[in-house]
């Protein structure tokens, strides 16, 4: 059977759970190698044990320059790395007469420089004709009461993408983007929200999306299987919307 990774080795954050962890799963169904880097070490353990010698871990978190530096040695121990997702981040419900400055880096020290800084530490170890795939939301073309900081985070990780397409472009280096719509992962519970708003909410949307229902990380993962394959070898500073119909209007 034909494995669209096959040879390749990749690093994700945020890999213990949600997308990053549906992300590492199909990769390693594609033949790639992973490097999963998560604040859960349980959880890491659990995935090294169920694919030996396909899943090395590190623990750590992304908003920690030194765990950031042991992330690139273990990548630089292993010969580098073709395809980096840095995908940890947080989404929180913070009201616009709530958002101090203490309150933006809750979410932008985590979205926007975590993910630039795994990007920047680990770029020495990234392989000509690698892949980078930031993880980005569908909320930087629509407005969603409450959510003013997490979008602006993620807009601004856009716009990052976009630069870095460009100046990584020469180093043979892709960069792209995979905007996820409202996806059933566990960041959809930690927003801060009571259990019966969060559904009522949930209700609003799934009424809007022209699947009638909330989408799948597996459905994150298999775009970012074709990101990272030799499919894509065209495709630079893209922004991928993957929402279900959402956006459409």
């Amino acid at each position: 059977m034909f494995m669209k990774l096959q040879s390749k080795t990749a690093v994700v954050t945020g890999a213990s759970s949600g997308i990053g962890r549906s992300i590492l799963e199909r990769f390693v169904a594609e033949g790639a190698k992973v490097v999963a880097f998560a604040r859960n070490a349980q959880a890491l353990a659990e995935l090294a044990d169920r694919f030996p010698g396909q899943v090395t871990t590190v623990t750590g978190d992304v908003t920690n320059m030194d765990d950031l530096r042991r992330l690139a040695e273990a990548v630089a121990a292993i010969g580098g790395a073709d395809i980096v997702i840095p995908n940890a981040g947080v989404a929180r419900v913070v009201g616009f007469d709530d958002s101090t400055p203490e309150a933006f880096h809750a979410q932008f020290s985590v979205n926007l420089m975590g993910a630039a800084q795994t990007v920047r530490l680990l770029l020495p170890q990234i392989r000509k004709g690698g892949s980078v795939q930031f993880i980005t939301t569908f909320l930087t073309q629509v407005g969603f009461p409450g959510l003013a900081i997490y979008s602006a985070s993620k807009a601004a990780l856009k716009s990052l993408a976009q630069t870095l397409a460009a100046e990584l472009a020469p180093r043979g280096i892709r960069v792209n983007s995979i905007a996820p719509g409202p996806i059933a992962t566990p960041i959809w519970g930690s927003v801060g929200l009571p259990a019966d708003v969060l559904g009522q909410v949930a209700d609003q949307i799934n009424a809007r999306l022209l699947t009638g229902t909330f989408g799948q990380p597996e459905d994150i993962a298999e775009t970012a299987v074709f990101l990272a394959s030799d499919a894509a070898k065209n495709i630079f500073g893209q922004e991928i919307v993957v929402d279900g119909g959402y956006t459409v209007g």
